[in-house]
């Protein structure tokens, strides 16, 4: 009699990823971090010359590229386990 085994992976495998996951995490998140300290700063500077309206795409950016690092972690903890 043949049995299909339908398992998540052994830990010897998820290991290495999700510590590999862990680090891309902190790492996205140390760049959403940085880019909000920048484009602050940037837009404190053009405010003060009296320019300030293109900084508000550039917070948009960022703030989409925070969305995406933040949920791509769990997506694909959820795909693989």
């Amino acid at each position: 009699m043949m049995e299909l085994l339908l398992a998540a992976p052994g830990a010897g495998v998820t290991g290495p990823l999700n510590k590999l996951l862990s680090y891309l995490a902190w790492l996205v998140s140390a760049a959403g971090i940085l880019g909000i300290l920048i484009i602050g700063s940037r837009m404190a500077i053009a405010l003060r010359s009296g320019s300030g309206d293109e900084h508000l795409t550039q917070f948009a950016v960022v703030m989409g590229a925070c969305v995406i690092g933040a949920t791509a972690g769990p997506l694909v903890e959820f795909l693989l386990f």
